[in-house]
């Protein structure tokens, strides 16, 4: 697998040293970082973390892994400090996505694993997506020559929410949020759960948008005029598809039980409740792309980058999903 460094100030470097050093035993696939080999030796170093480190092409990682941590270099040095980040630093975050995607293409890697990014440093250097998730659906259409409609999955075993609309202001939603986009993302989300998470007919739960899902248009028409359309297309689809359902009785634990994704309209209504349930384990998976994508569900964490605090949790977890995805033969049921 081609994981990222993420942005070189904050905690990718060093939670990617340690998820070498936890993981290199276990039943995890091989990984291969994208990053600086002299930066990660000296952050290993300044944390009590002197780990091996193997500067290497992708298709010799697997050779090295249980011995060494596997670096594919980049084409320049980091400048950046931990907690304090480098404005040039922001091409190599960039080369970084775009080398393990291209990587999938070319066969070198089964998936990409990503470390986070400071969009704000991106954005200072000219990056003109909203995110990780825009910029990966770019690539695919680039690199695979496959139009794609990105979408963001926060799973962990306890809930899996998808959100219909991403980063963008609370203020657009109700313009950006359509009947249509529901049923494309809908339509991807159950698609890419049979394919790689081996669900025969995957259960999903349709958010309200209002409080109370409107209460039959009291409080606004959005779940009436938007959703329930997008739920009978869906339904009349064979897409085993419920709602729309009150947000705020979605996510205890009877509810979670009766679905294996819940939709909702916008990023903060799917990604409270996850956050809340599970902080550590919860992962960042990009459905509809043409290959595998999945990301620890954190920021840089710039205070405490440097430190040897930050824990590597969310990106074993996503390492250990993109392994069982990539292992999924598709259409198999759970």
């Amino acid at each position: 697998m081609a994981m990222t460094m993420g942005d070189p100030s904050g905690i990718g470097p060093e939670i990617a040293l340690k998820a070498w050093a936890q993981t290199r035993d276990s039943e995890s696939a091989p990984f291969f970082v994208l990053a600086d080999p002299a930066h990660l030796q000296r952050l290993g170093r300044s944390i009590g973390l002197d780990l091996p480190i193997a500067p290497v092409e992708p298709q010799n990682a697997a050779a090295v892994f249980a011995e060494a941590l596997p670096v594919v270099p980049l084409s320049a040095a980091v400048s950046g400090e931990p907690g304090r980040p480098a404005p040039a630093d922001a091409r190599l975050t960039i080369e970084a996505i775009e080398r393990a995607v291209a990587y999938v293409h070319a066969g070198s890697a089964s998936a990409v694993v990503t470390n986070p990014i400071s969009k704000d440093n991106l954005y200072k250097a000219g990056f003109k997506h909203p995110g990780h998730t825009e910029f990966l659906g770019e690539l695919a259409e680039r690199l695979f020559g496959q139009p794609a409609l990105p979408v963001m999955m926060l799973w962990s075993p306890q809930l899996a929410v998808v959100p219909v609309t991403i980063h963008i202001a609370l203020a657009r939603v109700l313009e950006t949020l359509t009947s249509e986009l529901i049923v494309k993302t809908a339509r991807i989300t159950a698609h890419d759960l049979k394919q790689h998470f081996g669900l025969a007919r995957p259960r999903l739960a349709i958010s309200g948008l209002n409080p109370h899902a409107g209460e039959n248009g009291s409080m606004g028409r959005e779940d009436i005029d938007i959703i329930k359309p997008a739920i009978a297309t869906l339904s009349a689809e064979g897409i085993a598809v419920s709602g729309p359902h009150p947000a705020d009785t979605l996510f205890h634990a009877e509810a979670r039980a009766r679905y294996d994704a819940a939709i909702c309209m916008y990023h903060d209504q799917a990604l409270i409740p996850i956050k809340t349930l599970a902080f550590d384990s919860a992962v960042n998976v990009t459905l509809g792309l043409p290959f595998i994508r999945t990301s620890p569900d954190h920021g840089t964490a710039y205070d405490i980058a440097g430190t040897g605090k930050a824990s590597a949790a969310s990106l074993i977890a996503a390492l250990d999903l993109a392994t069982r995805m990539a292992r999924t033969p598709a259409g198999a049921a759970a």
